[in-house]
Parts: C-alpha cells; sequence; structure tokens
C-alpha cells in the first residue's frame, strides 16, 4: 500500500530498545498517536505486516459504530 493509500494513516515500525528485543509498531493519523501494537513481533517484517493489517481494519471502518 502506499503513503497515499492509507491516508490519513501512516505507519512507523519501532525498533527493539535491546538486543534480542522485539519489534512493536505505532499508527498514527494525521500525525498524532492512534494505536500502538500491544505484542511484541520477532522480525520488522512481521511488525509491518501486523500493522498494516491493523490500518485496513481502519480504512474498512471496522470497529466505527
Amino acid at each position: 500500500m502506499t503513503n497515499s493509500a492509507t491516508h490519513p494513516y501512516s505507519l512507523e515500525i519501532l525498533s527493539p530498545k535491546k538486543e534480542g528485543g522485539s519489534f512493536q509498531w505505532a499508527i498514527r493519523k494525521n500525525g498524532k498517536l492512534a494505536q500502538r501494537s500491544d505484542r511484541d513481533l520477532r522480525t520488522e517484517d512481521k511488525a509491518r505486516e501486523n500493522g498494516m493489517a491493523q490500518i485496513e481494519k481502519l480504512l474498512s471502518g471496522a470497529g466505527d459504530r
């Protein structure tokens, strides 16, 4: 997905704070923090995949009332 396809959301991958740690992601909406991952992910690719799946849910309106 391109950045324009995920607008107004952007995905930030957070590197492990210590060697051997886990990756996490943060989703920003118009630059402000909207969500953070609640689980540790072993690889950067898994964190990106998990974060993009969450953005897709947000874009589709999942969870809207």
